[in-house]
């Protein structure tokens, strides 16, 4: 999103009340980024090649989002009960579904394979899980195995999926894994995927290439051994890094295509059917999060703004900033951007602990009680995965557009009223503990 548009846009939310000081923070969804991010998705594949592009539902759990995405042309990728509810609430057919999770219970397979949803099975013991279903091989669903080609760790240790001992997957370089892969293979005849993931955040589109083409070589030797075109089709996973640094939106989806066509030329043969699973690449630089400031304070010779932008909606950037830095932008109360002289300031959040910081020492112009600081880039995991810390209260997320001239508004979700906090913790269970108790000692 360019800075005049995200101004435009600042000014527009702080005129219609929907930041400011009745509503202390709030998200907002480019609308019309998303869109044109999907079709630069589609785009970047070509037509040659069948492939399902499903959005991970993790970056943006919010069921209108996960309408548009589905509207624009995408499928869903879920890994638990509630993403998959979320997706079946946002009306995505089951056949454009996949469902990945580590520690999936047979509940959860038996409901999946009922509703013909694929299924990548983490382990081998999960294999063994699905085949003791009723018959999973007359299942609609298309059922596949995850296999971590142990190719690297990317900058962010925390975010690499494809390490020596990464928890994802069966390792493909483990002593005789990779036999017991291809003997479960053999064993299964319904199997028919792969899928493979080497992580996004910190990960080198050469590195994530090299884990692809792990898995197509794994996939070839599948088939010669079956004598047979038994995986028909490869999930490549999600895993593009998001430029954080400025507005640029690099690497692209056609730069990830065009490597993986130099590392791996026959995926896009037409001989296996695409499924990939990317999330935050398609959102995060389609949003971003506005916040009131309260107060302002010098403290050990620096200015420190006390904002509602805290570690309850930017959970990963003041637990792991080195790792996830935002820019920050500062506004007027009435959504104007505020020039001057900069200083160095700090950002800080409303959650009491002494780390609750965004942005420390940054050269930004002074900040003033009533402004507004916009953490830009957002647009994925920020406003969809609150920290319920302090019991603060979820903001209210508004997808924006600005089509036909004027900015337009819709709410994706409303802000969390205090009566919500209250239920979702226990309120209507108050005097259970006292009334226990009361019992008298307990057998």
């Amino acid at each position: 999103m360019d800075a005049g548009r995200r101004d435009r846009v600042v000014r527009a939310a702080a005129t219609a009340g929907l930041v400011g000081a009745r509503h202390a923070a709030a998200g907002f969804l480019d609308v019309d980024g998303v869109r044109r991010t999907v079709t630069g998705l589609h785009a970047a594949f070509g037509p040659d090649v069948p492939v399902l592009h499903t959005f991970a539902a993790k970056a943006a759990a919010l069921v209108p989002v996960l309408r548009l995405v589905a509207d624009a042309g995408m499928g869903c990728e879920v890994a638990s009960p509630g993403e998959l509810a979320l997706a079946r609430a946002a009306g995505v057919p089951a056949d454009r579904i996949v469902l990945d999770s580590p520690a999936k219970t047979a509940a959860e397979l038996a409901q999946a394979v009922d509703l013909g949803i694929a299924v990548n099975a983490d382990n081998l013991q999960e294999l063994e899980r699905i085949a003791a279903l009723p018959a999973p091989g007359r299942s609609g669903s298309v059922l596949g195995l995850r296999v971590n080609p142990q190719v690297g760790t990317g900058t962010i240790g925390a975010m690499s999926t494809a390490s020596a001992q990464s928890k994802f997957g069966v390792p493909l370089r483990d002593p005789g894994a990779r036999d017991r892969v291809l003997d479960a293979f053999g064993r299964y005849p319904w199997l028919s995927r792969l899928h493979v993931h080497v992580g996004s955040q910190g990960c080198s589109l050469d590195l994530i290439a090299s884990g692809v083409r792990a898995t197509w070589e794994l996939a070839e030797e599948v088939n010669r051994r079956a004598g047979r075109r038994q995986v028909d089709s490869l999930d490549l996973g999600g895993g593009l890094p998001v430029n954080f640094d400025d507005d640029e939106v690099r690497p692209t989806f056609a730069a990830y295509a065009a490597q993986l066509r130099a590392a791996v030329p026959a995926l896009f043969a037409g001989r296996y059917a695409l499924v990939t699973e990317f999330g935050r690449s398609v959102v995060a630089k389609n949003g971003f999060t506005a916040a009131r400031v309260e107060y302002t304070k010098e403290v050990g010779g620096r200015r420190i703004a006390l904002t509602h932008a805290g570690a309850h909606l930017a959970t990963r950037t003041v637990l792991m900033p080195g790792a996830w830095p935002l820019r920050v932008g500062v506004h007027r109360p009435d959504g104007t951007r505020r020039e001057g002289p900069e200083e160095i300031q700090d950002v800080a959040g409303p959650c009491c602990f002494s780390g609750d910081v965004v942005a420390r020492g940054r050269a930004l112009p002074r900040i003033e009680p009533g402004d507004l600081v916009v953490l830009h880039d957002t647009g994925g995991y920020y406003t969809s995965a609150p920290w319920a810390y302090n019991s603060l209260a979820r903001p209210a997320v508004h997808g924006f557009s600005t089509a036909g001239g004027p900015v337009r508004f819709a709410t994706i979700r409303p802000e969390q009223t205090l009566a919500e906090i209250a239920a979702e913790s226990g309120a209507a269970h108050a005097d259970a503990l006292t009334a226990l108790t009361a019992g008298g000692p307990g057998t």
